[in-house]
């Protein structure tokens, strides 16, 4: 049975090999199934290479890239971490040169700043690493491990004891042995970086290969569409073109009219034969009566889905009126052409427009122009309707605000509509404006009375005991700038035993919600020493608001009490 199928397998190949030598020497002997069939064979094989090249290509960019990338970015983090090194460097020799400890502060804190860093950059490294670079990461990095804890050591040595002792500990044999491997460390890693940059150039190579086997295939392709539209051209839409325009006759009543193609052997044959029944079945029926009835029954529907549509729209124009009308803001849409196309009642109520103005029939300059008549806009109208026409054509949303003569300030916002059109929605803020000069006035005079008053005023945030705000006396009295202050609590300021007391006095304000009868205290003041100070505390706002503040007026009476002793 094998046998006797494999035979036949073979002659059909046989007769399929014939059928296109004839057709290669000019008959028509394929049908059009064969010849479509064939064509998309081709095409299906030339598309699986095609395939195959496309998916090795992206394998070799995938690669390409990531190589070119990690490689890229390791020769950074060397770069950084050279640097990072020397600055590092540079800083300890700071707190060698330094007189005293004040002078070394600066250096010390650099370089604790820079080793943290040096950290980091070298925890970068780690989405760098490959198979090339491990060994050699592993290392490097137990190295710099060892040079930022001797750094720290020194930090340690020259703020604790003294600089000789941070020089003696930092200028050594050993040191100078860990900077030496650290720089051929890092020598190592970049010649593995540019390795790695070799390599992946090597495979942008291939990958300028795989792309010139694509450009080929895909022309091979494109070949075979081509043949494949030539071949359905003049095999099948050619044909059916012509046998389309015969059934068109047919359909008109010309059932003498003769059908094309009817000597084809193919499918298109087929087609023109079953074509050729149609016609002298036509020519058997009254069909006029039939298409007659039908054409009525189509025209009536017509008719009740036209009305349908036009209830719809009607509807929908209302419901598109009611709502621009209800809109507190005033709206106007303009077309393309800078033509109206609805505007709001309060459009017409902000501009004062007759009733000769109406949608549908104005453009946009004719409204500028009646404002310009009745007082409303100073500008140049043509170019205002320029400046319009372009926004709507690259459709660039806008938003500014506008000073009538009256005195009103309107906020415009312009937004570009789908289809070409333009909506700008007007809004009459001048309420808004007065009230936010009015309290901008009144915060920079009571700004200006808090600032220069000789009583010290201090603000802190009731919800974490951060000071917020102190006045001019107050820093003097403090003997700090508001920059030191501000944002920190009074244990980060004071003494333990001077924070105490200021939070004692903070739970009594919270139990007796105002202190206005002055206290004397006697507190520590971190820079000025010990004062006796005359405090009353309010209040602003209350438990659970953002506003919440305790507000502390303080005088400084140490000179007084030493005058009057």
């Amino acid at each position: 049975m094998d046998a006797a199928a494999l035979g036949s397998g073979l002659n059909a190949g046989t007769k399929l090999f014939k059928k296109f030598v004839q057709f290669a020497r000019g008959a028509d002997t394929l049908s059009v199934a064969e010849k479509v069939y064939s064509i998309a064979g081709f095409l299906a094989i030339v598309t699986t290479f095609l395939l195959v090249m496309s998916v090795q290509t992206v394998r070799l960019q995938t690669t390409y890239r990531h190589m070119h990338a990690t490689s890229a970015e390791a020769a950074i983090n060397v770069g950084r971490i050279n640097a990072l090194i020397y600055a590092i460097v540079m800083e300890s020799r700071g707190i060698y040169m330094s007189g005293d400890r004040g002078a070394m502060k600066q250096f010390a804190d650099g370089l604790v700043r820079r080793n943290r860093e040096l950290a980091e950059a070298v925890k970068g490294m780690e989405r760098t690493v490959g198979d090339d670079d491990a060994e050699q990461i592993a290392t490097f990095r137990r190295r710099i491990a060892q040079f930022i804890d001797f750094r720290q050591e020194l930090v340690r040595r020259g703020l604790e004891i003294s600089p000789a002792a941070a020089r003696e500990w930092g200028d050594n044999d050993a040191n100078r042995t860990l900077r030496s491997k650290l720089n051929s460390d890092l020598e190592t890693l970049e010649r593995i970086y540019r390795q790695r940059a070799s390599n992946a150039d090597e495979l942008a190579n291939e990958n300028r290969y795989a792309a010139a086997y694509l450009f080929m295939l895909g022309l091979v392709a494109l070949v075979l569409a081509g043949l494949n539209v030539v071949v359905m051209r003049s095999s099948v839409v050619g044909a059916l073109a012509e046998i389309t325009q015969a059934t068109d006759r047919i359909a008109d009543g010309d059932v003498k009219s003769q059908v094309p193609h009817l000597g084809r052997h193919d499918e298109i044959g087929h087609l023109a034969r079953a074509v050729q029944h149609f016609r002298d079945a036509v020519a058997r029926i009254f069909e006029l009566e039939e298409l007659e009835l039908g054409t009525a029954q189509a025209r009536d529907a017509a008719r009740t889905e036209r009305d349908n549509f036009n209830d719809k729209y009607q509807a929908k124009k209302w419901q598109l009126s009611a709502a621009i009308n209800s809109m507190p803001q005033g709206l106007v849409m303009l077309d393309g052409k800078a033509n109206v196309v609805a505007m709001n009642a309060n459009y017409r109520r902000m501009y004062n427009l007759p009733e000769t103005i109406q949608a549908g029939s104005t453009t946009l300059e004719e409204i500028l122009q009646h404002r310009v008549k009745s007082g409303l806009f100073n500008g140049d109208v043509a170019k205002y309707v320029a400046a319009v026409l372009d926004r709507i054509a690259r459709r660039e949303p806008a938003a500014n605000e506008v000073a009538l003569n009256d005195g009103r300030t309107i906020k415009i916002y312009e937004r570009p509509m789908d289809g070409g059109g333009w909506v700008s929605v007007h809004e009459d803020v001048t309420e808004q404006r007065q009230r936010e000069r009015i309290l901008e006035r009144m915060e920079r005079f009571l700004a200006t009375i808090i600032e220069n008053v000789t009583e010290g005023i201090i603000a802190k945030d009731a919800r974490n005991h951060r000071y917020v705000f102190v006045n001019k006396a107050a820093e003097q009295m403090i003997g700090m700038s508001r920059g030191e202050i501000i944002g920190k609590t009074a244990r980060e300021l004071f003494s333990a035993e001077a924070a105490e007391l200021i939070e004692r006095r903070d739970q009594q304000l919270l139990t007796q919600k105002q202190q206005l009868e002055p206290i004397i205290d006697t507190i520590d003041n971190p820079t000025r020493g010990r004062r006796v100070i005359s405090a009353r505390r309010v209040q602003v706002g209350g438990a659970g608001e953002e506003s919440h503040m305790f507000v502390t007026m303080v005088e400084d009476r140490t000179e007084k009490m030493v005058a009057a002793a």
